[in-house]
């Protein structure tokens, strides 16, 4: 059983304040060369504008800005959920901003649980909790604990959001 993706979600807008139709958000080092790799080329096939950002940084760019801007411009985010993606302070940054999006701007977010439960994700325990562990040691002052707190209230956020749970199946995307 194939998982597939609704179409009409991922359309291209005719509004011009949208450069991608989708953002994807994602850990590198879990799923690049796997999953998302896959998710990609999918959306290629149907001819969905999508960000993702080994392909659409040009090299000597500032990848913070860019990755931002590019968000900010993206009619949907897909964020791919994976056990490593707390530990990382860009998906974090990335996760904010996304949440931010789609308060102020109207974004459409669908979180893809890749090998996670969403109750694991919604409450940060196991992976999730071990990652605000290290990020609350290394971040101890009062501006940075703040940074921290906006990136627990986003991944909360992100994860009550319908979406979908991959865990323990294959993944085949059909037409």
């Amino acid at each position: 059983m194939g998982t597939e993706l609704p179409s009409s979600s991922f359309a291209s807008s005719s509004n011009t304040q949208w450069e991608y139709d989708v953002f994807l958000s994602f850990r590198g080092e879990d799923t690049r060369k796997s999953f998302t790799d896959h998710l990609y080329a999918a959306l290629d096939r149907e001819g969905i504008s999508t960000f993702r950002d080994d392909e659409e940084l040009d090299r000597g760019q500032a990848i913070s800005s860019n990755l931002l801007k590019a968000i900010q411009v993206s009619r949907i985010a897909l964020v791919v959920i994976s056990r490593n993606y707390a530990c990382s302070i860009w998906c974090l940054d990335e996760l904010t901003t996304i949440v931010e999006c789609m308060e102020d701007r109207g974004q459409r977010v669908f979180p893809i649980f890749y090998d996670v439960d969403p109750s694991e994700v919604r409450k940060q325990t196991i992976w999730f909790g071990q990652a605000f562990v290290v990020h609350e040691q290394r971040l101890k002052d009062d501006l940075e604990k703040d940074k921290v707190q906006k990136w627990r209230a986003a991944l909360t956020q992100v994860a009550n959001l319908s979406g979908f749970h991959l865990q323990d199946r294959y993944v085949a995307f059909t037409n």
